[in-house]
C-alpha cells in the first residue's frame, strides 16, 4: 500500500450557524483546498448523519461536489452514526493507499440545531438498539448514566472526577477560536458550590448538564494525498499512519462486561499496530467525550492508562495541556462541541494542527505523534487513527 498524508486541512466554527448544510460542508473544504494548494481532487467523501432527517437534504455528496466546482470527480456520502467522520477518513485513506485515487477531500458537516431539542434527542436515540431499546425510550444519555454509575462503583471514580474533565475542557476551548463553548467553568460552580444544583442540574444520574456535550451545527475537512503529492505542495509532513475500526454488541445490556469498551481496545490497537508505534509514544490525543465519563474510560482503552486508573491520571495533571499525554487541547466534545457527522474529522483537524506546530496558544511542544478515538452508537461503531509527523 501507499503512504497517506494529511496536505490539507479547513473547519468551520462548531455552534449554532444558520446556512444551509452543503455550504457548512463546502466551507471547510474551500479552507483545506486554499491550505494545500490545490484547485481538484480525484474523489471527495462527505460524513453527515443527519440530512435526511434534520435537513430534508438527500444526496448530499452529489450537492456539495457541484457546490464546490469540483465536478467531475467523484463524490459519495459516509454514515456511521456519531463515527461518520472518523468513517470517511478511513474510507479516503482506503483509496489513497490502494492506488485508487492520489487526492481524496474527507469533509464532515452536520446541521444539528436546525431541529428542536426533543427532535434532535429522539434523532440521537435512533442508534440504540431498534428492537432492546430504541422502542422503550432509551437515549444515549441514559445509557450513558448507566454506564458511568457501573463505572463508579467498579474503578471508584467520582462525580468529582467527571468534573474535572468537564473543567479541564472548558479551559481548553477557550483557547479555541473555533470551540462552541467559550465559558470558563469552576470546580465550585459545578461540583461543590451553594449554586451547584442550580447551574449544574441533573441529566440522567450521575450525570448532570456540565457532564453532557452540546448540540452543534458545524464542518470539518482533511484532504489526503500521496507522498509524491505531498512532497510536492510542500506541507509540513503529516502522515496518517494507522486506522482501526471494531464493533462490539449493539443492545450494551447484553454485553459480557457493560463496563468494558471492546471497540475501542480493538481499534486502537489496530491503529497502533498498523502506525508501528505505541500508546506510550502519542504525545497528544483527542478522545471521544461526549460524556465525561467516555474520555476517562477511552484513555484507559487506548492503553494510555491502566483499566481503572484513568481518573487517578486526570487528578495528577497527566492530562492537561503540559502533562505527559494531553487529552482533547481543542475542547473535546465536550467544550469544542459535537456536529456529530463533522466530530471525528473535527479531532483528526485538532491532531494535525498540534503536529504542524500550527495550534497557537494550546499548542503541546514538540508534537509528533496523536490519535484519535470517534466513538458510534454507544460503542458498537468505532474509528480511531494513528498520525505522525515526518521530518
Amino acid at each position: 500500500m501507499r503512504e497517506v498524508y494529511v496536505v490539507g486541512i479547513g473547519i468551520t466554527s462548531f455552534s449554532r450557524l444558520e446556512y444551509p448544510l452543503v455550504e457548512i460542508a463546502g466551507y471547510p473544504a474551500m479552507m483545506a483546498l486554499k491550505d494545500a494548494g490545490l484547485s481538484s481532487v480525484d474523489h471527495v467523501y462527505v460524513a453527515n448523519m443527519g440530512a435526511g432527517r434534520l435537513n430534508k437534504q438527500t444526496g448530499l455528496a452529489s450537492a456539495v461536489v457541484d457546490h464546490l466546482a469540483l465536478t467531475p470527480a467523484g463524490a459519495e456520502a459516509i454514515e456511521n452514526g456519531p463515527a461518520s467522520g472518523a468513517s470517511a477518513i478511513k474510507q479516503g485513506y482506503m483509496a489513497v493507499a490502494s492506488g485508487l485515487h492520489d487526492t481524496v477531500l474527507v469533509t464532515g458537516a452536520e446541521r444539528m440545531r436546525a431541529a428542536n431539542s426533543l427532535e434532535t434527542t429522539d434523532f440521537v436515540a435512533t442508534l440504540t438498539h431498534p428492537l432492546a431499546e430504541y422502542i422503550y425510550g432509551v437515549t444515549l444519555p441514559s445509557l450513558a448514566g448507566m454506564f458511568t454509575r457501573l463505572y463508579m462503583d467498579k474503578y471508584g471514580v467520582t462525580s468529582r472526577h467527571l468534573s474535572m474533565v468537564a473543567v479541564k475542557a472548558h479551559a481548553n476551548a477557550m483557547l479555541n477560536p473555533f470551540a462552541h463553548l467559550h465559558e470558563l467553568i469552576t470546580m465550585d460552580g459545578i461540583e461543590d458550590g451553594p449554586d451547584a444544583g442550580t447551574n449544574n442540574p441533573m441529566v440522567a444520574d450521575p450525570l448532570r448538564f456540565y457532564d453532557c456535550c452540546p448540540v452543534s451545527d458545524g464542518g470539518a475537512c482533511l484532504i489526503l494525498a500521496t507522498g509524491e503529492v505531498a512532497k510536492k505542495l510542500k506541507k509540513p509532513m503529516v502522515r496518517l499512519a494507522g486506522v482501526g475500526q471494531a464493533t462490539d454488541t449493539h443492545a450494551v445490556h447484553e454485553r459480557k462486561d457493560p463496563t468494558e469498551v471492546t471497540a475501542v481496545r480493538l481499534a486502537a490497537q489496530q491503529a497502533f499496530g498498523m502506525a508501528g508505534f505505541k500508546p506510550s509514544q502519542v504525545d497528544v490525543a483527542e478522545l471521544h467525550d461526549a460524556f465525561t465519563i467516555l474520555e476517562i474510560v477511552e484513555s484507559e482503552e487506548a492503553g494510555f492508562f491502566k483499566k481503572g486508573e484513568g481518573h487517578k491520571a486526570l487528578e495528577k495533571g497527566l492530562t492537561k495541556i503540559g502533562g505527559q499525554i494531553p487529552i482533547n487541547t481543542s475542547g473535546g466534545l465536550k467544550a469544542k462541541g459535537h456536529p456529530v457527522g463533522a466530530t471525528g474529522v473535527g479531532q483528526a483537524h485538532e491532531i494535525v494542527l498540534q503536529l504542524r506546530g500550527e495550534a497557537g496558544a494550546r499548542q503541546v511542544k514538540g508534537a509528533k505523534r496523536g490519535f484519535t478515538c470517534n466513538f458510534g452508537g454507544f460503542g458498537n461503531n468505532v474509528v480511531c487513527l494513528a498520525f505522525q509527523r515526518e521530518g
